[in-house]
């Protein structure tokens, strides 16, 4: 018995038409128009099942993912003996039935696109990206899901594909039939010829199986794009690089990872719940074997500077020492307390009420009122003697520094640059549209975390506001760079609005409860 040719046809049958590496792309630019399938064509992986596996962690856990891992067989099989259309079906049902259309949108504009751009057909890329008149893309996959990745990425001006039938703001579980369900096959010609003028012929159709041929026929030409594995389009090569995104999970969720996380997850939440216990309980100076022996790894480097000396001893500074870090997650002043061997209290914006109540160090809330938050780091400075503060004003997870606000640089000359980097196997220990309360338990659910605190050299008096006549300005620019060259990390100039515009489509401002003085305090 021989194998099915990958593009579909019978057995010394040849395709229709050619491979894509023999596409010209030289030949096409102004004005050509192009239409490509997503899954086997625009991008590398045929298996839409790691996208349908994200989108059913973010809107559902570990309950949801589990649900999808048990139907995947099925489909699998419907989509072997049935049809396309059916194995598709199943995968959608178990993937949104009952979540909110938000909490798909959601996942679809701050979680899925890292993982989109990971796995563009260079192929495909070259030819897609040459025609610079329209380009389509049609989906089997909920439109929803893959539309902000494929218009904000990639530069696609329309996409069609399934959309989910909805009930009172949630999916149901089905695909909308009245518009024209699954997405295969002749379906695809048809959302195709709507897209198109009267007559009008895309220039360019780029399709990898049997039901792509009858889109594929209404192009002037048309290529497959073969299953043959090659390297992903380099992240530079996008027109835009993902610098922002959201989600707690960190690998690819193929059908192994899927199954190991859901297995992980609840001894990976009774040993997070060990591992913040004993933050919590074990002092500071002996956190760092109490850490090691859990499993969770923090590796030091550079020399940490000495403890401010007591009151009254003519060699401590007035001001203490401020530890000016980058901000990867919300345990950064937790951690740099761990390298020191003693609590360091930290200023922050947006810590949770749990977060709070959790920390081992002291915490203290600034409101972004310039002013009065210079106030309280100046009197945090004098009060506690060293301070830990991220200029960044929130985290981010790829290798890039955000804009570095230049408050800490005006209140004190004695700036120590701190260069932190955590690496997390399984969970990230952030959020931008999550309860940030899970924060420190998802970091602490990873198998093994490691943290690097790297202490860079006091700024040297020249280099300062004070001692220097430096602006503000200059000196937070510098300690980013400093700290960016340290990390192989690269400058730019974000912001924290920057990141919440992207992810969750606001500012990152919401009204909490007000403080015991009355004053409106917001969370960011």
């Amino acid at each position: 018995m021989h194998a099915m040719p990958w593009w579909g046809g019978g057995e010394g049958e040849q395709p229709p038409f050619p491979s894509v590496d023999k596409c010209d792309a030289s030949r096409l630019g102004r004005g050509s128009t192009v239409v490509a399938d997503l899954d086997g064509a625009l991008l590398r992986s045929q298996d839409a099942f790691p996208y349908y596996a994200l989108v059913a962690f973010e809107t559902g856990g570990a309950a949801r993912l589990a649900v999808l891992l048990l139907l995947a067989p099925l489909a699998a099989a419907l989509r072997r003996a049935v049809s396309e259309s059916a194995g598709a079906r199943v995968l959608v049902f178990a993937a949104t039935a009952g979540a909110r259309v938000a909490d798909v949108e959601s996942a679809a504009r701050a979680v899925l696109p890292r993982f989109y751009a990971a796995d563009v057909h260079p192929d495909a890329w070259r030819v897609f990206s040459a025609c610079s008149g329209r380009r389509l893309v049609l989906t089997a996959a909920p439109r929803v899901m893959a539309e902000p990745f494929l218009r904000g990425y990639l530069g696609a001006d329309a996409v069609a594909g399934t959309e989910l039938a909805e009930w009172r703001g949630r999916a149901t579980g089905w695909v909308d039939a009245r518009r024209g369900g699954v997405l295969v096959g002749e379906r695809k010609a048809q959302a195709l010829r709507e897209m198109l003028a009267a007559g009008e012929m895309p220039d360019v159709g780029l399709g990898h199986r049997r039901s792509d041929y009858s889109f594929m026929s209404i192009c002037k030409e048309a290529y497959l794009v073969p299953p043959t594995p090659v390297e992903a389009v380099r992240a530079d090569m996008l027109p835009k690089r993902v610098v922002f995104h959201d989600g707690r999970l960190v690998q690819r969720p193929t059908p192994l990872v899927a199954l190991l996380t859901v297995l992980w997850f609840p001894v990976g939440l009774l040993l997070s719940l060990v591992r913040v216990a004993t933050g919590v309980l074990v002092p500071m100076r002996w956190l760092h074997v109490a850490f090691h022996a859990l499993g969770v790894r923090v590796v030091v480097r550079g020399t940490p500077p000495p403890p401010p000396r007591a009151d009254g001893d003519a060699a401590r500074t007035s001001t203490g020492v401020l530890f000016a870090c980058c901000h990867r997650t919300l345990l950064d002043a937790i951690f740099l307390s761990v390298a020191l061997g003693r609590p360091v209290a930290a200023v922050t914006y947006s810590l949770s009420r749990l977060s709070e109540f959790l920390s081992p160090i002291r915490t203290v809330r600034l409101t972004r009122d310039r002013a009065a938050d210079a106030a309280t780091i100046r009197r945090v400075l004098a009060e506690e003697g060293d301070l830990a503060i991220c200029p960044e004003g929130t985290t981010c997870r790829e290798p890039f520094l955000l804009r570095f606000s230049a408050l800490f640089a005006e209140l004190t000359d004695d700036v120590v640059p701190v260069a932190v980097e955590c690496r997390m196997s399984m969970f990230h220990g952030t959020t931008a549209t999550g309860w940030k309360g899970m924060d420190p338990f998802y970091f602490f659910m990873n198998p093994s975390p490691v943290y690097t605190v790297t202490f860079l050299d006091r700024l040297p008096p020249e280099l300062t506001c004070g001692g220097g006549g430096k602006s503000s300005h200059w000196v937070a620019n510098y300690v980013q760079k400093l700290i960016a060259s340290t990390l192989s990390y690269e400058c730019t100039g974000l912001t924290r609005k920057d990141k919440y515009r992207e992810l969750a489509d606001n500012d990152g401002v919401v009204p909490v409860n007000t403080d015991d003085g009355g004053n409106k305090r917001m969370a960011w």
